[in-house]
């Protein structure tokens, strides 16, 4: 049964955050908030959370996850960012965001996809995900709860189609697959990022999702 902590979303507690980094360096999943989806992650790290990660969510091996960085900086030691690349997010980080990049040899074989040696990058606009990335020192794995792949918005198993849990009825479905629940008092949010791929001479946006309109005008 996943231990529940309880987080203000606004000015999260230091002892709270603390519990939550131990946990997770010693290998624990959690449920956690952030700002789009609420979101399955453990320590990028830690092999055995990650291999967990995967089949809690049923995803093969040849689907990359997406991760958590606290900043702009923080990209670069994971991935390679050229100036257009790194103009762009400067542009819209932090937010709701994820950024396809080749990776550097910092980032598991286990995250990334194998063949393209790519991966997804996010840095949030969220308070208890900036508390938990400046704790842990390392990046947090970031795959939604809601979906079975962050390509994809098919319900998972048990969901009626079109429709999505409650924060209390995601718990309650979850609790047993996880080892801690981190919760900020606020219902999930149903959108997920939006994802573009900056691997190419032009960014290429894959997924439509939250805050789309501030990069359709001038994004391929």
């Amino acid at each position: 049964m996943a231990t529940i902590y309880t987080i203000h979303p606004d000015t999260p507690q230091a002892r709270s955050i603390e519990q939550i980094k131990d946990a997770l360096k010693d290998g624990a999943v959690m449920l956690y908030p952030t700002d789009t989806v609420y979101a399955i992650g453990c320590d990028l790290y830690v092999k055995s959370a990650v291999e967990r990660v995967r089949r809690i969510k049923q995803l093969s091996n040849d689907k990359p996850l997406t991760f958590l960085c606290p900043s702009l900086s923080d990209v670069s030691t994971y991935a390679w960012v050229n100036d257009s690349s790194y103009r762009i997010m400067k542009r819209l980080i932090p937010g709701p965001y994820t950024f396809i990049l080749p990776t550097t040899k910092l980032v598991p074989q286990l995250v990334m996809n194998p063949k393209r040696k790519t991966t997804g990058i996010r840095v949030p606009n969220h308070k208890v995900c900036s508390a938990l990335l400046n704790a842990l020192g390392n990046p947090i794995i970031s795959t939604s709860a809601h979906v079975l792949s962050h390509e994809e918005y098919a319900p998972m198993p048990g969901v009626e189609s079109n429709g999505f849990f409650s924060r209390v009825e995601l718990f309650d479905r979850l609790e047993k697959l996880v080892d801690a629940i981190v919760d900020n008092g606020q219902e999930p949010g149903y959108e997920g990022s939006t994802i573009l791929d900056l691997t190419g001479e032009e960014p290429v946006v894959v997924r439509q999702g939250l805050k789309w309109e501030e990069v359709a005008a001038w994004v391929v």
